[in-house]
Order: C-alpha cells, then structure tokens, then sequence
C-alpha cells in the first residue's frame, strides 16, 4: 500500500517537532529562591524593630520591686500630734426634769431639740383640787385681815377710853374700879391684835404653801437647755418614783449645750504625755470634713482598773449648734497650738515619693503594672510628710523612694 511509508514518516517528524518545544530551564534563574530570602530578611529587620521598641517599653525587661504609698488628704496637725484616744461627746450638766407630786400630764410645750430658758413651763400636770386649796388659803387670808382691822379698830377705842379714865382717875372723878376696867379692855384689845396678827401670819404662810404646792403641777426648767428626749405626753400619768402602774417619771430629759465636752480613756502608761490646758483637736465621725480646735479640760484623779485607763476631759475652744450629746469622738493631743494656715486640709505624700528628674521634681505614679511619670509642685514639709500643690490627686499610688532606674513605663512589682 502505498501511503503507509508516508504514514510513518509523518508521526516520525510529529515525535521531533513535540520534542522540540519543551522549556530549557537551565537558563531561567530561581526567582522563588529570592523572593523568599527576602521576606526572610524582612521578618528579621521587623523582629529585630519589635524587639527594640519592646525593649525600650519594658516588656522584656525584669519587673522592679517597690513599695508603694497612696496620696492623703491630712490635717497639718497630724504631723505633731503625740497621742490619740477616743471617746463620746457629754453633756456635763444635763437633768432628768420630773415632778414631785403624782398626777396627770394635761399640757406638754416642748419636743425634741426644743430649746428652753431657765424657769420656762415645759409641762403642766392636773391641779383642779391645789388650786381649791390656795383659793381657800387666800380667802383665809382674807379673813384674818379683816380680823385684825377689827381689833385695831378696837384697840384703838380701848385705847382712848384707857387714857381718858386713867386722866379721870387720877383727879379724882371716877372711882378706881372703873378705871381698872378700862385698863382690862385696852389689854384685851391689845392681844387680841397680836393674835390676830399672828392669824394673817399663819395663813399668809398657809397660802405660800398652797402656792408652792400648786406650782408642783408647772414643770420648769432648772436651766437653759435643750429637750434630749420627750418620755411622756399629754394624758400620761407622772409620778415622782414611776413606781405606778402605766405612770412615767421624769417627763424630759435636757441638757445645757454650752457644757459640752469630750470624754476620752486614755491609757495608764500614756497619761503622762498629757497635762492641763494642752492643745487638742477634735473630730467628730459625724462630721469628717471638720475638726475642732480644744483644749484638755480635766484629767479625772481616778484611774478605771477594768480598762487601765483614766479619763480626760477635753473642752472646745467655740462650740457649733453641729455638735450633740453622745456622739462619738476622736481627740488628738497635740506637741503646740494649731495656727490659723494649718486648719484646712492637705494633699500629701510621704517626703521620699519625690524624685527629681532633669532637677525637676517628680513622682511616679502607679498606673496598672507601669510607673508613670507625674511632675509635681511641693509645698511644706512636715515631720516626713510633702504637701503637694499640683501634679496628684488624693488615692493615688505612688513609688517610695524611686531608684534612677525607674523611669517612663518601668514594669513594677510591689515588695513582699
């Protein structure tokens, strides 16, 4: 057949043309080889970056152990107060107003916080059957006036008649009988004057008596004062004792506020860092942004032996309407007097907080795990302690005694 050969020899030139397009790589260089020792590179110079600049933000860098103290709000006297003790505001004059006759209450002019003046009726009790008794007393009184006036109106009679008759007798116009008859009714008229001046007497006395019994029903104020607590109201019954069923005893309870002073225990073994007259300072739980200025009062010559203790008596220097009986108090004995500048209220920092940087100074704060740099303004020092003008606020933390290590985000750890 004669197309075979040509067959054949076409699919043999076919199998050489294929050959002949094949890619010789021999000649191509490997990109693929040089991109990766390029971004090989380029995470090295990253890494060498991020390991610098967390390096120089402490990261890798060991935590620093320190102490730690917080920004204070303190009052200038703390720095040369020498002891504290506690105790209770009291009343040194104080009274249980009560009654000394049983009866019931029908008028009642005060309530708690009432402020009353010596002498003034706080309360009323039933006096229906004393006031009959001064009404009888008055009227005896009465009656014996009238009394008298006739016996001086008859003393007076007798009294002429005795002087005439004694005139008479003497020259000889009347016998002596009758001269001794006038003389017997002049004596009479005379004593009978004395008695009945003894009867206004008496029942004068009688009617101060129903007088003051009277006034047993007005209960008044033994002094100025103010009302503590009301125990009873109108319509209860009072009774000196209160030993009476349902009756109450003392109506109101009052004390004199301008006798308020401080009661405090201080220890045995401290009272002898106190004495008379020494300068105090008062602070009262129920008013924590004030203090008081005061002065010892009293050191009490008794000792308690339950408690080791002996009480001082502290007085204040001017006493505010916010200060009552009972409240509990804190007294700061103090080395001298509190000035006028040291009564308000510090910001401060122990003295060691400050560091000085650039020489200007510093502290750090705590912020988290890092210590932050804060430019302060101090003030005065005081017994260890820096006022601080500007640059922290009351709670902060801050670093003691910060090395010159410590700077800008430094990694701290507080000191075991």
């Amino acid at each position: 057949m004669p197309d075979t050969p040509d067959r054949y020899g076409t699919q043999a030139m076919t199998e050489n043309d294929l050959s002949q397009l094949r890619i010789d790589k021999s000649g191509i260089p490997n990109r693929s080889f040089k991109r990766k020792r390029y971004v090989l590179l380029v995470f090295l110079v990253g890494l060498l970056i991020a390991t610098g600049f967390l390096y120089k933000k402490g990261v890798l860098t060991p935590a620093t152990q320190v102490q730690i103290a917080s920004v204070q709000k303190i009052y200038p006297s703390q720095t040369f107060t020498i002891l504290n003790a506690s105790g209770y505001v009291v009343a040194q004059r104080k009274a249980a107003v009560a009654t000394k006759i049983t009866g019931r209450i029908v008028y009642l002019a005060v309530e708690e916080g009432s402020r009353i003046k010596k002498g003034d009726i706080i309360a009323r009790l039933e006096n229906e059957d004393t006031l009959a008794v001064k009404n009888q007393a008055m009227a005896s009184v009465q009656t014996a006036r009238f009394q008298l006036e006739q016996s001086l109106a008859e003393l007076s009679d007798a009294t002429l008649s005795y002087n005439r008759s004694k005139e008479l007798v003497s020259a000889g116009y009347i016998a002596k009988a009758e001269f001794d008859s006038a003389d017997a009714r002049f004596k009479r008229a005379r004593a009978a004057v004395q008695a009945n001046q003894s009867m206004v007497s008496n029942s004068q006395a009688a009617l101060q008596g129903a007088e003051v019994t009277l006034d047993y029903a007005n209960l008044r104020a033994p002094f100025d004062a103010v009302v503590l607590t009301k125990n009873a109201d109108i319509g209860d019954i009072v009774t000196p004792l209160g030993a009476a069923a349902n009756a109450k005893a003392a109506v109101v309870d009052v004390a004199d506020m301008d006798s308020l002073k401080v009661e405090v225990d201080v220890s045995e073994s401290n009272i002898e860092k106190v004495f008379k007259d020494q300068p105090c300072e008062i602070h009262l739980d129920a008013l924590p942004s004030e203090r008081f200025p005061g002065k010892v009062h009293m050191i009490v010559p008794t000792a308690d032996r339950t408690k080791a203790s002996v009480m001082v008596k502290v007085a204040f220097n001017a006493l505010s309407p916010k200060v009552l009986p009972e409240m509990s108090a804190k007294v700061a004995f103090l080395l001298r007097e509190i000035t006028e500048a040291e009564m308000q209220p510090i910001t401060a920092v122990p003295t060691s907080v400050i560091a000085y940087r650039n020489n200007q100074p510093v502290a750090f704060r705590i912020s988290g795990d890092r210590a932050a740099i804060a430019p302060v303004v101090p003030g005065r020092q005081m017994n260890g302690m820096n006022e601080i003008l500007s640059g922290l606020n009351i709670g902060d933390k801050v670093v003691i005694s910060p090395t010159e290590t410590i700077i800008e985000g430094t990694r701290i750890k507080l000191a075991q």
